[in-house]
């Protein structure tokens, strides 16, 4: 199909192009407006695999930059391609798909830092790049949320809890997708958020604690 017939097959009712990705969430849209997107990049349609892109891919490259990825624009793109090589296997709706595409960013992920792991990272010092200067990359994707506090919350969790929180707030799962997404069950999912929110309420009420009056305020 040409780029003119697969614009050409756009359903009207998406407006020629479909714009899934304008809406507050890719959850907000219409059952028979994402089933039809589907559809059509199932079929080699580009704009709806451009209409998917544009859904997801933030929210992929945003979770593998909170996540630790060295490269997480490339990263995203390996796992679209691997997303849209497997769309014909895919079977479900929106919140499916959903699932569908942070189940394969998760694994992408998990290799990466398995790689990382086994051969070690070296790179030359610069100021551009000290972490102990610039914000770190899980800083950057908390502060797209609006809320760059939400870092310094969350960096001191474990592994499991950040998982879980960071696929919660920046990749805006349920309960139930984190546990598909993890390999987890939903009560191990939700026991795990229990423990974070409790450790983040923890240091929530540190930080507020005001400090004792010091030397200098006596007269």
């Amino acid at each position: 199909m040409s780029d003119h017939e697969s614009a050409a097959a756009a359903p009207s009712g998406l407006g020629g192009t479909a714009r899934l990705h304008r809406a507050a969430s890719p959850r907000t849209a219409a059952p028979d407006a994402f089933a039809s997107i589907l559809a059509a990049a199932r079929a080699g349609a580009r704009w709806a695999c451009t209409e998917l892109w544009a859904a997801y891919a933030p929210g992929v490259a945003a979770f593998l930059r909170a996540r630790g990825s060295l490269e997480p624009d490339d990263l995203t793109s390996e796992v679209f391609l691997t997303v849209f090589d497997r769309l014909g296997a895919f079977e479900g709706g929106e919140a499916e798909f959903r699932s569908f595409v942070y189940t394969i960013a998760y694994r992408r992920l998990t290799d990466e830092l398995r790689r990382r792991g086994r051969r070690g990272v070296h790179e030359p010092w610069s100021a551009e790049t000290d972490p102990r200067q610039v914000p770190s990359a899980e800083e950057d994707a908390l502060r797209s949320l609006g809320d760059a506090a939400a870092f310094d919350l969350l960096d001191g969790l474990s592994p499991d809890q950040r998982d879980v929180m960071v696929l919660r707030i920046v990749a805006d799962l349920t309960v139930e997708q984190v546990a598909e997404v993890l390999g987890k069950r939903p009560g191990a999912v939700k026991a795990l958020q229990r423990r974070a929110l409790d450790a983040l309420r923890r240091r929530f009420a540190r930080a507020r604690t005001p400090r004792a009056a010091s030397g200098d305020d006596r007269e």
